[in-house]
C-alpha cells in the first residue's frame, strides 16, 4: 500500500481502556496511514463511573489522557484529548432522581473540571452539546445553558468546543451564542455532521457522499469516524481505518485541496495545531 504524503487526522474517535480495543484500534488507524487523532472521552457511565459531584469526572478524564498517551506512542503524528460531558448524561441523571436544574449544574461543574485540563495543558479542547432526541422544555433549557457555559469556558481558556447535538444543517444561532460568549464560531465544531453546515465548522462523518459535498463546497471542514470502541458493536459508528481510506479516495478523485483543507488548514484554524510539524517523519 502506497504511503500517504499528508497528515491524516480523525477529528472524533473514542478509545475505551476499560472495555474496548483501545491502542489496538489506533494501530489499525496508523497502519492505514492515519497520523493524528482527537480522542473524546467516552460517556462517564460507559467507563463505569457514576458521577455525583464534578470531581467524579476526573477519573473519566484521566483514563482518556492515559489512552491518548498510549495512542501517541504508535502514531507518526500524535493524539490529543478532547474532554467534556456528554449531553445525554442529563437523561441518566433525571432517571436517578436529579431535577433538570440539578443535572445541568452538575454537568457544568464537570465542564469546569475539563477546562482545568485544557488550561493546564493535557487537553486540547472541550466537548459539550445537547440531546439529539426529543426532551422536555426544562431539559432543553438546562442543556442549552450547559452548552453556553462550554462556550464561555472555551473563550476563557482559548480552546475549541466540539458539539454533540441533534442533526441538521443550520446552527447559526448556536454559532452566535458562541460569539456572544467570546468564542469565534469557527472554533465551534459540529460533530457527526453532513457535508454542509451553517454556523460551526463541520466535522463530517466520513462517508463518500457527504465528503464530496464538503470537498466541492471548499469551506473549512474536518473528517471523523465517531468510532466508539465498543466490543459489542465492532466498527461502530465507523471503523478506525475509515478516515485514511477516505483520504485515499479523495486523493484518487482529484480532491487534493480538500485533503489539505481537512487535515492541515482547518485543524490549524480551529485548534491551533500544526499537523505537519508534529509528524515524526
Amino acid at each position: 500500500m502506497d504511503e500517504l504524503d499528508t497528515p491524516v487526522l480523525d477529528n472524533h474517535m473514542h478509545l475505551d481502556p476499560v472495555n474496548g480495543r483501545n491502542t489496538a484500534a489506533v494501530e489499525e488507524f496508523a497502519a492505514m496511514g492515519g497520523t493524528h487523532l482527537l480522542v473524546l472521552n467516552k460517556p462517564s457511565w460507559h467507563l463505569g463511573v457514576e458521577v455525583e459531584t464534578p470531581a467524579d469526572f476526573r477519573a473519566v478524564f484521566e483514563m482518556t489522557i492515559d489512552a491518548v498517551a498510549d495512542a501517541t506512542e504508535v502514531l507518526d503524528g500524535r493524539a490529543w484529548p478532547v474532554l467534556g460531558v456528554h449531553p445525554t448524561l442529563i437523561s441518566q441523571l433525571l432517571d436517578r432522581g436529579f431535577t433538570a436544574e440539578e443535572a445541568g449544574e452538575l454537568m457544568r461543574g464537570g465542564l469546569d473540571v475539563a477546562a482545568e485540563y485544557v488550561a493546564e495543558g493535557p487537553a486540547l479542547a472541550l466537548k459539550s452539546g445537547r440531546p439529539h432526541y426529543e426532551v422536555t422544555e426544562d431539559v432543553w433549557a438546562a442543556s442549552n445553558e450547559t452548552m453556553r457555559h462550554a462556550f464561555e469556558l472555551g473563550a476563557e481558556t482559548g480552546c475549541a468546543v466540539q458539539l454533540h447535538t441533534e442533526g441538521g444543517e443550520d446552527f447559526t444561532d448556536v454559532a452566535e451564542w458562541a460569539e456572544n460568549s467570546g468564542l469565534a464560531r469557527e472554533r465551534v465544531v459540529k460533530h457527526y455532521a453532513g457535508g454542509r453546515v451553517a454556523g460551526p465548522t463541520p466535522s463530517v462523518l466520513s462517508d463518500e457522499d457527504e465528503l464530496e459535498v464538503a470537498a466541492e463546497a471548499g469551506d473549512p471542514f474536518l473528517m471523523e469516524t465517531d468510532f466508539i470502541d465498543d466490543p459489542d458493536r465492532p466498527g461502530a459508528v465507523l471503523g478506525p481505518k475509515t478516515v485514511p481510506r477516505r483520504v485515499r479516495w479523495l486523493l484518487d478523485s482529484g480532491y487534493e485541496a480538500a485533503v489539505e483543507n481537512a487535515h492541515v488548514e482547518t485543524p490549524a484554524r480551529v485548534y491551533g495545531i500544526d499537523t505537519r510539524a508534529t509528524l515524526s517523519n
